[in-house]
């Protein structure tokens, strides 16, 4: 009888679909759970097993090593060794692993429509950043430019609107017209929730610093989506 060698990629295999549509190999590369939200946080650039962990507090370290490990062997995920001083493992995306980044904003656009997404619930500095990527309404975009720095707990950001398109980097410290040092919950609450800023300076939750005309015209360019309606069940 021919003997049949195991290998971590026929084990991976066979759990495929054994569907010829990409939509299903696309849930075979990034469906599984943690997934999607490992990619999302590696958008905004490499990141060590420490940090990810701290973006997604509910992952085990087994559970991250194995998705990094699968989302490597898929070449979505590359391991790099950091330079002196830091010396360390880190993990980003490949060229193509970027290119995810269209489908999570169409798969966050749609599902924030659920009558069931509740946007108060905790997320991450990437989350929120990936929001902003995501809900960016490029007609309400002022002709001037503006910069908007971003201090989340151990993260920095700066957000730029400039001839109607957004970017959003990390960065060591954050600086602009406007700088927000808050929670993510708390700037998503201003951001999407439209809590007045000197409101959440009032109750403590933030820090403010620059221009606040500039701060009001970066809210101003973000809403979530229409709720879709809740079918109508009998009985």
């Amino acid at each position: 009888m021919k003997s049949i060698k195991v290998t971590a990629d026929s084990k991976a295999r066979a759990r495929w679909y054994d569907d010829a549509c990409g939509t299903a190999l696309a849930m075979e590369l990034i469906g599984e759970r943690w997934s999607l939200l490992i990619v999302r946080e590696l958008m905004f650039g490499a990141r060590r097993f420490s940090e990810l962990r701290a973006g997604l507090p509910g992952i085990s370290a087994n559970v991250l090593t194995q998705r990094l490990e699968g989302l490597s062997r898929a070449g979505i995920v590359k391991r790099l060794a950091l330079p002196s001083p830091v010396n360390a493992t880190a993990y980003e995306l490949t060229p193509w692993g970027l290119e995810a980044e269209e489908a999570i904003q169409s798969l966050g656009r749609w599902a924030a429509r659920s009558p069931d997404h509740d946007p108060t619930l905790p997320l991450s500095a990437a989350s929120l950043m990936m929001s902003f990527r995501t809900m960016f309404d490029p007609a309400l975009a002022p002709r001037a430019p503006l910069r908007i720095g971003f201090r989340l707990g151990r993260d920095s950001f700066v957000a730029e609107v400039a001839d109607g398109r957004l970017t959003t980097t990390r960065v060591p410290a954050a600086a602009g017209e406007a700088v927000f040092e808050a929670t993510p919950e708390t700037m998503a609450a201003i951001v999407y929730g439209k809590m007045p800023v000197e409101d959440a300076e009032a109750a403590g939750l933030m820090r403010f610093d620059g221009n606040r005309d500039a701060a009001a015209a970066f809210i101003a360019l973000f809403h979530l989506p229409e709720k879709a309606a809740k079918p109508v069940t009998a009985g």
